[in-house]
């Protein structure tokens, strides 16, 4: 199980985690939501401020935002109007048995406490039902980008999501993966300010707060690719996880 001061982190940056991390491409989410017609009734597990929310809104379906952080509950409600987050958590879904046509989860399935929220996600869903865990994962197969990982201690990739997550347990069928490619454009200021939304810094002392950020500044300052960029464009691998509740 992860460590709860980490994954109860994020609410004091609320308003800057909504600004500056990125969105979900419509490809990935069509993808994820397997084919299922608007509108469709969707949970967001660990919803956030409501960035999958609302993108999944766009899509016309229907949306119940679940998130345990009053802080993230609270920047959802700003940032989504009509919409209201539930106070809940994977492992205590508070919705009806077999309510959903499918559960998604943005950038927090790696919180959750793996068996028992497997079985509320399948209680929660309908037979047939889709569930789909998705990040977005920097490309650090471009090389600034893996140095910016290093620098600002950032230890999530591809390779290790997809070793770690390819099983849903019995309620599920075998999992499918997809990728989707996309960026976003940040100035050298926005993308520390993002990073600064990050688990790691979130928790960590003045000091190590202060390395992160000189060696953040320097990598811009001296990377020949990044030298005199106002803007950077920051790639993301999109990594959806999908299966089929039995």
């Amino acid at each position: 199980m992860t460590d709860p001061t980490h994954a109860l982190s994020f609410g004091a940056a609320a308003a800057e985690y909504d600004r500056f991390r990125p969105r979900y491409p419509e490809a990935a989410l069509r993808w994820a939501l397997d084919g299922l017609a608007a509108p469709a009734r969707v949970i967001d597990l660990g919803a956030g401020t409501g960035i999958l929310t609302r993108d999944v809104l766009a899509l016309e379906h229907r949306v119940v935002p679940v998130e345990p952080d009053p802080g993230m509950r609270a920047q959802l409600a700003v940032a989504t109007p009509g919409t209201t987050a539930l106070a809940g958590s994977a492992e205590a879904v508070p919705l009806p048995d077999d309510s959903a046509d499918a559960v998604l989860v943005g950038q927090a399935y790696h919180w959750f406490d793996r068996e028992p929220a497997h079985a509320e996600i399948a209680r929660v869903l309908r037979p047939g039902g889709t569930f789909a865990p998705v990040w977005n994962v920097r490309d650090e197969r471009v090389a600034w980008v893996a140095e910016l990982s290093r620098v600002a201690d950032l230890r999530d990739n591809a390779g290790d999501l997809t070793e770690k997550y390819g099983d849903f347990g019995p309620a599920f069928e075998p999992v499918e993966v997809g990728e989707f490619a996309h960026s976003t454009t940040l100035t050298p200021d926005e993308v520390i300010d993002m990073l600064h939304t990050r688990s790691y810094w979130l928790t960590a002392s003045p000091e190590e707060r202060d390395r992160v950020d000189r060696g953040l500044r320097e990598l811009f300052a001296t990377h020949p690719d990044l030298t005199g960029r106002q803007t950077v464009e920051l790639p993301y691998r999109t990594l959806v996880f999908r299966s089929r509740r039995h």
